[in-house]
C-alpha cells in the first residue's frame, strides 16, 4: 500500500542544508534504511515557506501572494513516497525519521489508488 510521509519542521527549529542532511549520520542511517529496502517510491526535499508562492481563486479572479498558505508551528519541508504492507508499517517508519525524533513530526497520509 502506498503512503506519502508529509515530513514536518517547526516553523522556529533549525533549517538544516542538503549538505547538513549529508553529513548528518541520524539522517543518513535513516536514508539508507529506506533505500535498502527500497520501499521508497519517490519524494522530495523542499526549500523552506518562505520561496513558497500560494494561489487562491476567488469568481474569476486569481490571487498569488508570498509565503505559504496557512499560518502554522509547522511546515511540510519534505515528502517521501513509501510503498509497505501495512498502515503500521508506515507509522514504524514515521516514528524512526529523524525530523519526527528532532522535535518536528511526519503525517503519513494514504495515496488514492
Amino acid at each position: 500500500m502506498k503512503y506519502v510521509l508529509f515530513i514536518c519542521t517547526p516553523v522556529d527549529g533549525e533549517e538544516l542544508s542538503p549538505e547538513e542532511i549529508a553529513e548528518d549520520p541520524r539522517f543518513t542511517s535513516y536514508i539508507d534504511e529506506v533505500r535498502g529496502r527500497d520501499i521508497v517510491q519517490g519524494g522530495a526535499r523542499l526549500r523552506p515557506p518562505t520561496d513558497a508562492t500560494t494561489v487562491r481563486v476567488q469568481g474569476d479572479e486569481v490571487l498569488i501572494s508570498d509565503g505559504p498558505f496557512v499560518e502554522s508551528k509547522e511546515y511540510v519541508a519534505g515528502i517521501d513516497i513509501i510503498d509497505v504492507a501495512d498502515l503500521d508499517e508506515a507509522i514504524s517508519l514515521a516514528s524512526r525519521h529523524p525530523r519526527a525524533l528532532l522535535g518536528g513530526s511526519v503525517e503519513v497520509r494514504p495515496v488514492w489508488e
